[in-house]
């Protein structure tokens, strides 16, 4: 790995989190998150903070690998504008769902950001495959997150 590759693979691990520090930021649980009917298939609190870190470094580690192959395959900047547009709705989650307690503008937002995902996982894949693999675990945590975010929803209407 020579020096500006590195380089970016640190960038873009930095952009990862940075979105996860403004995201946690927001999210602090407390008595409104305990207080919320939740679905008996709710993780506990301490779980999410370690599967998003590992989530954010392998999406991190995805993007670099899109990067690298810039010069070789069409459609990479595209791919890294549609990153850079879910890693915006993933952040924007977090601040409507804690930092609002907005349930509802909330679950708009996964649904928006599910999409773009799912967007960024083809494009990836088709760029280089394993970049689009390493995404796939994120996209399960989203889809749960999203199943999670409407029963929330339902449950407190």
């Amino acid at each position: 790995m020579n020096r500006m590759s590195l380089i970016a693979l640190l960038a873009w691990l930095s952009l990862c989190f940075l979105v996860a520090t403004l995201a946690a930021s927001v999210t602090d649980p407390g008595v409104w998150y305990a207080q919320l009917e939740k679905p008996a298939w709710t993780p506990p609190d301490w779980l999410f903070a370690p599967v998003w870190t590992v989530l954010y470094t392998v999406m991190g580690i995805a993007a670099w690998m899109v990067w690298e192959a810039r010069h070789t395959a069409s459609g990479s900047s595209a791919a890294l504008v549609l990153f850079v547009v879910q890693l915006g709705l993933n952040g924007l989650w977090s601040w409507l769902f804690f930092g609002q307690q907005a349930i509802l503008p909330a679950f708009v937002d996964i649904l928006l950001l599910w999409t773009a995902l799912t967007a960024t996982v083809i494009a990836f894949w088709r760029i280089r495959p394993v970049a689009g693999a390493l995404l796939l675990p994120y996209l399960v945590w989203v889809t749960y997150a999203m199943a999670l975010n409407g029963s929330i929803m339902v449950l407190n209407a």
